[in-house]
C-alpha cells in the first residue's frame, strides 16, 4: 500500500517531539484497558496514553502535567486542556498498577522489556509456589485421613480386649475352687483377696466347659489383653503422635505460615515416599504397581488423569474414573485417554476445559503440529466394543474443541503434576 503524502499531524508531532525518546516507566489503570507510558527527550517528559475502550479508542500525547498535546483520533479531550479520561499513575494517591522507575536504563539494551519479563516471572514463580502448597495440603489431609481412620480402627480393637483387663486376677481368684467345679454351672462366687476389704465376687462361667477349662479360659482371654499392651497400645500412641505432627504440618499450610517451598519433616517424608504410616507386619509385602497414569491438576485445582499406554487407557477410563467425570481425547489419532475427575453433576470450569484439551493434544500424534481438535463427553459415554484393541472405545454425545498448544498453559500443568 503507498504511504500518503502527508502524514497526519498526529505522527508529524510525534515524530518530532518523541522520535530518539526513552520509555521511563509504565503502567496500567486498574480495571480498565488504559495503558500509560512515560517518556523523556533530553529535559523533555512526555506521557503517551493508549485507551483500548472499545470504538472509542484513542492515543493521546500529554505533556508532563498531563495537559493534552495531540490526540490520534478526534476526541471530547480537548486539545489544550487537561485529561481526565483517568488519573495520571504517577500523580497522587493513584492506585494504578504500575512498574516502579527504572534507573539503570542506560546500561541495557531492553530495559522495558526486562522488566516486564521480571514481573511477570515473579507472578508466575508466585502461582507455582501456590501450586505447590496446595500440593502439600492434598498430600498432608491424605495422611491425617488415613492417621484417623488407623486411630478409630486400633482404638476399637483395644476396646474389645480392654474388657478381660481383670481377667488375669479372676483366673488366679478360681484356682483354688477349679476342683470343685463341674460343667453346668454358670457362675460361682468367690472372695477377692486381692481387696483388703475381702469382698465376696461372682465370676460368669461357662457352663458347657469344666472348672479347668474355664480356667483356661480366663487365662487366654487375659492373655489378648495383655498382648494388646505390648502391640496394640505403641501402634495407637505413634498414630496419634503422628497425626498431631500431621494436624500442626496441615494448620501451618492452610493459614500460610509455612512458604511452599518449605518442606518440614511429615511433608519431607511424603515427598521422598518413606512411608511412615506402613504396618511393620506387611513390610514383607510386594510393592504396589505403578498408578496407569500421569496426574496433573487445573488451575482450579480439579486432577487431571492422562493414560500412559493404551492398556493404561483402558483402565483409566473404565476402572479408575466415574460415570460423571468428563473424558476428552483427540480427534481421529492415537492418544492418550484424559479424565477429569468430577462430583456428581458438578459443571466442569472452563479453564480445567481447556487444560484437559490441552494435555490431550500434547499426549497424542497432534504434539507436533500443536494444533488440533480434542472431543470430550461425559465417561459415562463412553464404551469398549467386544474383543476391541486395548485403548479402543466408542464415544456419543461428544462436542468438539479446537486447541492450540499454550507453552505457558502446558508448563504450569507439568509443574503441578
Amino acid at each position: 500500500m503507498p504511504s500518503v503524502p502527508t502524514p497526519p499531524s498526529f505522527c508529524q508531532y510525534a515524530r518530532a517531539h518523541l522520535s530518539g525518546a526513552q520509555i521511563r516507566r509504565l503502567a496500567q489503570t486498574p480495571g480498565d484497558r488504559i495503558v500509560w507510558f512515560e517518556l523523556k527527550r533530553g529535559e523533555q517528559v512526555f506521557l503517551l496514553v493508549v485507551a483500548l475502550t472499545g470504538r472509542s479508542a484513542n492515543v493521546f500525547i500529554l505533556d508532563a502535567q498531563t495537559t493534552v498535546l495531540r490526540s490520534l483520533k478526534p476526541s471530547r479531550q480537548a486539545i489544550g486542556q487537561p485529561f481526565n479520561l483517568a488519573p495520571c499513575p504517577w500523580r497522587g494517591d493513584s492506585p494504578a498498577e504500575a512498574f516502579p522507575p527504572m534507573t539503570d536504563t542506560a546500561t541495557r539494551a531492553f530495559p522495558v522489556s526486562e522488566r516486564i519479563e521480571a514481573s511477570y516471572s515473579t507472578s508466575e514463580l508466585n502461582a507455582t509456589l501456590e501450586d505447590e502448597r496446595h500440593r502439600q495440603i492434598t498430600h498432608v489431609r491424605k495422611h491425617v485421613k488415613k492417621l484417623q481412620r488407623r486411630i478409630e480402627k486400633l482404638t476399637q480393637d483395644f476396646a474389645k480386649v480392654d474388657a478381660y483387663r481383670e481377667f488375669g486376677r479372676y483366673g488366679e481368684l478360681l484356682k483354688s475352687h477349679v476342683s470343685a467345679l463341674g460343667k453346668g454351672q454358670k457362675h460361682v462366687t468367690v472372695v477377692d483377696y486381692f481387696d483388703d476389704r475381702l469382698p465376696e465376687i461372682t465370676l460368669p462361667l461357662n457352663p458347657e466347659k469344666d472348672g479347668p477349662e474355664n480356667l483356661k479360659n480366663y487365662f487366654t482371654k487375659y492373655g489378648k489383653f495383655t498382648g494388646a499392651q505390648k502391640n496394640l497400645v505403641p501402634r495407637l500412641n505413634q498414630a496419634k503422635t503422628e497425626l498431631m505432627k500431621y494436624r500442626q504440618e496441615l494448620e501451618a499450610l492452610e493459614s500460610g505460615k509455612l512458604a511452599s517451598s518449605q518442606e518440614s519433616e511429615p511433608v519431607a517424608a511424603l515427598t521422598k515416599r518413606q512411608a511412615p504410616l506402613r504396618n511393620p507386619q506387611r513390610s514383607r509385602q510386594k510393592p504396589q504397581p505403578a498408578v496407569p497414569y500421569r496426574e496433573f491438576f487445573s488451575r482450579e485445582r480439579c486432577p487431571i488423569l492422562v493414560g500412559k499406554t493404551a492398556k493404561d487407557n483402558d483402565a483409566v477410563t473404565f476402572k479408575v474414573s466415574k460415570p460423571d467425570d468428563l473424558w476428552l481425547h483427540a480427534r481421529g489419532t492415537p492418544g492418550s485417554h484424559v479424565v477429569v475427575k468430577l462430583e456428581k453433576k458438578q459443571q466442569v470450569p472452563p479453564e480445567t476445559l481447556k487444560d484437559a484439551a490441552t494435555l490431550a493434544l500434547f499426549y497424542s500424534d497432534l504434539r507436533k503440529s500443536g494444533k488440533g481438535e480434542v472431543i470430550y463427553t461425559l465417561r459415562k459415554n463412553v464404551r469398549k466394543p467386544k474383543g476391541a484393541k486395548p485403548g479402543s472405545v466408542t464415544v456419543t454425545q461428544e462436542k468438539n474443541l479446537w486447541v492450540f498448544v499454550d507453552q505457558a498453559r502446558l508448563d504450569r500443568l507439568k509443574k503441578s503434576g
